[in-house]
């Protein structure tokens, strides 16, 4: 992807020159990998119109060299962030942007003891975020094979759920089964929620015992060629009753709802509302204690943030999650989540698993 790598600082470069900054210090791995295909552990990019140089150290030279393109290497002594003020300093740059959601104070007092009182910072929040919100055509492709994966994980693993089984059994099958198929690891810590646990929209496997008529939340995502799927289905162990089938189908109706609504040029406000109201008109909304989804990508939460009030629009090549729920303490939860591509006038739902309850 070399020349996507170039094109997308271009892109940046546009956004930099638009603020007025001499340089952008890009502090987050995501970003790296984004601008320049790197994908160590350590380092820093100084983006430019003079150039992108990665500083970074001896364990990284040859990885450096090997994944990125037209972009210069610096190694660096000593601690990674005064080396990169005292950088900036030898090169001039007075006007340094920098994004706070990823740099630390401490780790911005180390910059600034680099630069000696030479130059000062520019909050710059959010420039690579932003063209990362828009994925290309060999992103989308690749985020398509990692739906379908987890999707295909969580079919076969199906299988196991029966009473009896651990919580952690499943969630630690789960992930084996993503590296088994091909995927670097999962997007995030599985989610295995059963009973009164499922209640918990974020809880982890336990070694509590799956038992019969529960509800049971596996919310689940593979990372295949770095791009993250996320996907939620619910199971009920046995026949669920008509009180369990109508809460279902109202948290169906509410996701097929937003499904509906998500296209270019809507707000992110307005596909929430859309999920909020079916959940209202059946009495349901209380229980719904989180927003309607996320943007995804190189990370399983990104921008855009699908959730009420928002009033950011979508744009085509966006990807989001869809994913409203209900949680009842004391008895569980119902979620249905799938990923979805934003089009102009329509979308591509990407997780492909069925929506109906699952029985079992």
């Amino acid at each position: 992807m070399g020349a996507e790598h170039t094109k997308r600082r271009k892109a940046l470069l546009s956004a930099i020159a638009r603020r007025k900054l001499d340089c952008l210090l890009v502090t987050h791995p995501a970003n790296w990998y984004y601008l320049t295909g790197f994908t160590g552990e350590s380092g820093a990019l100084v983006v430019s119109q003079d150039g992108t140089t990665l500083l970074t150290d001896g364990r990284f030279t040859v990885q450096a060299k090997e994944e990125t393109g037209g972009v210069k290497i610096e190694l660096q002594q000593g601690g990674l962030y005064p080396a990169v003020g005292a950088f900036l300093r030898k090169n001039g740059f007075g006007r340094v942007g920098y994004d706070a959601n990823q740099l630390t104070v401490a780790q911005w007092n180390d910059v600034k003891k680099g630069l000696g009182g030479k130059g000062r910072g520019i909050e710059s929040t959010g420039l690579v975020a932003h063209l990362r919100r828009r994925k290309d055509a060999q992103e989308l492709t690749v985020m398509r094979k990692a739906a379908i994966l987890a999707g295909q994980v969580l079919e076969g693993v199906l299988k196991l759920v029966r009473p009896g089984v651990r919580e952690s059994e499943l969630g630690a099958e789960i992930e084996y089964q993503m590296k088994k198929r091909g995927a670097s690891g999962a997007s995030f810590e599985t989610i295995v929620a059963s009973g009164p646990r499922g209640a918990l929209p974020h809880a982890r496997p336990t070694a509590k015992k799956l038992r019969k008529n529960e509800l049971v939340v596996l919310d689940l995502g593979a990372i295949l060629g770095h791009y993250c799927s996320d996907m939620t289905r619910t199971v009920h162990m046995g026949r669920a009753s008509t009180r369990v089938r109508e809460w279902y189908r109202s948290v169906q109706e509410a996701q097929e709802a937003a499904v509906a609504a998500v296209q270019a040029g809507v707000t992110c406000g307005e596909v929430d509302a859309a999920a909020r109201e079916v959940l209202k008109k059946n009495g349901l909304e209380q229980y719904f204690v989180h927003s309607t989804g996320h943007g995804l990508g190189l990370e399983v939460h990104e921008e855009p943030r699908v959730a009420r009030g928002h009033t950011v629009r979508l744009e085509a090549g966006n990807v989001i999650t869809i994913e409203p729920g209900v949680y009842m303490e004391g008895v569980g939860g119902i979620r249905i989540e799938d990923d979805v591509v934003v089009e102009t006038g329509r979308n591509e739902v990407l997780t492909r698993v069925k929506r109906d309850l699952i029985e079992l």
